[in-house]
């Protein structure tokens, strides 16, 4: 189950026309209350999609009774057309369900660029399909994951049970996965009762060290939205383990999400401690993941630890150059700054990787997610369009 285990939630995932093999491309996600409250992050790229732009209007009241997703077309950068469509699309599903338009938040994921009359066509058709099957099983939480898969391979759903009440989520993203957020989708829902200042002050602290910390290749999408939703069905209201759950959650559609980059032939997990601050650990691990040269180096299965000093030196960090240390995969290949234990003791057969930078400047930690840069990430980027 994922968004359909708390009580208070029905879903649907359909075929409206959108993706050429005929899968389903229209997702949505209905919230039935007692409570509509929510909150949601979105992309930091300035360049936002007609959806982010519609999306965030509808949170400034921290209500949303409705979320619909389509796969098929980011419709991003289509216009004026492109946004009529998204406030189109908002209002039939306020008409088939009942709610006002501006409490529907309204999603899309896939090339940019695309968002004609033949999009909005299928996207209205697939509302009206969608409404037509709501139900609040399993089976229909499943439905509506799949819906909104692009190049994923698999659905990505997630739950936590807290006492009382119940957490759900699905999730798709598989490329651009960079900060802030990654290039997903994510819907939470929840049947604790919360407030929208409390469900935000949750979702943020969540995603900051699990979406946010997620740089599978350093892309930044133009449509990220990650948004909670609260039914307060339960009639539970939760304390601070909420935010601990949600974060956990969180945490395990990140995995997912690093486990199913476009390509990838290793999950990468690069681990900065003894630093002088949380920011500068997150710094030096993010620079390595973002080094192509160190991500080529893991595909071909060399513990180049070269290449993490090199990057780690491009940042701002405090730090001794000279008393680092590297760990790979449990090997410590350079200790205070000099090679160490030999590097062809290090096994990078795995697809599971740990880079642990030891930086001697502090106290404070950071992890980012990364992927390897691979033949397959190149040429499934290459023909993404074609």
């Amino acid at each position: 189950m994922s968004v359909t285990a708390p009580k208070g939630f029905r879903a649907a995932g359909v075929t409206a026309g959108l993706k050429s093999t005929g899968k389903r491309d229209v997702a949505l996600v209905v919230n039935d209350g007692p409570s509509a409250a929510a909150a949601a992050v979105f992309t930091s790229n300035r360049c936002i999609a007609n959806p982010v732009i519609w999306s965030k209007q509808v949170l400034a009241d921290g209500t949303v009774s409705a979320v619909v997703l389509n796969s098929g077309g980011a419709n991003c950068y289509t216009g004026a057309f492109g946004f009529a469509t998204t406030h189109h699309t908002a209002e039939a599903v306020a008409d088939a369900i009942g709610v006002s338009a501006g409490d529907v938040v309204v999603c899309s994921t896939g090339l940019i660029g695309v968002g004609d009359e033949t999009f909005r066509r299928h996207v209205l058709d697939g509302v009206a399909l969608a409404a037509d099957v709501l139900e609040d099983g399993a089976a229909a939480g499943d439905r509506a994951a799949e819906a909104i898969m692009t190049t994923d391979t698999v659905a990505k759903t997630a739950t936590r049970e807290g006492p009382g009440y119940t957490i759900g989520a699905m999730a798709k993203g598989a490329g651009m996965l960079a900060p802030g957020l990654a290039t997903m989708l994510v819907v939470i829902t929840t049947d604790a009762d919360l407030e929208s200042a409390g469900l935000d002050a949750a979702l943020r602290a969540a995603t900051r060290t699990t979406f946010d910390r997620l740089d599978s290749d350093g892309c930044m999408s133009t449509n990220d939205t990650v948004v909670l939703l609260a039914s307060g069905a339960s009639g539970v209201t939760p304390g601070a383990e909420f935010t601990q759950l949600l974060t956990e959650l969180c945490a395990e559609l990140c995995r997912k999400l690093q486990q199913d980059a476009e390509g990838a032939s290793h999950d990468v997990t690069i681990t900065t401690v003894g630093a002088a601050s949380e920011q500068d650990a997150e710094d030096v691990s993010r620079a390595v993941a973002r080094s192509n040269l160190f991500k080529a180096a893991i595909f071909g299965n060399d513990p180049n630890w070269g290449r993490v000093l090199a990057a780690a030196g491009t940042t701002d960090a405090t730090f001794d150059p000279l008393v680092l240390d590297v760990t790979i995969n449990g090997v410590m290949v350079c200790k205070e700054g000099t090679p160490h234990e030999p590097a062809d003791r290090v096994d990078l057969t795995p697809r599971d990787t740990l880079v642990e930078i030891d930086l001697h400047a502090g106290t404070d930690t950071a992890t980012i997610l990364t992927n390897d840069l691979t033949h397959d990430y190149v040429h499934e980027n290459s023909a993404y369009a074609s």
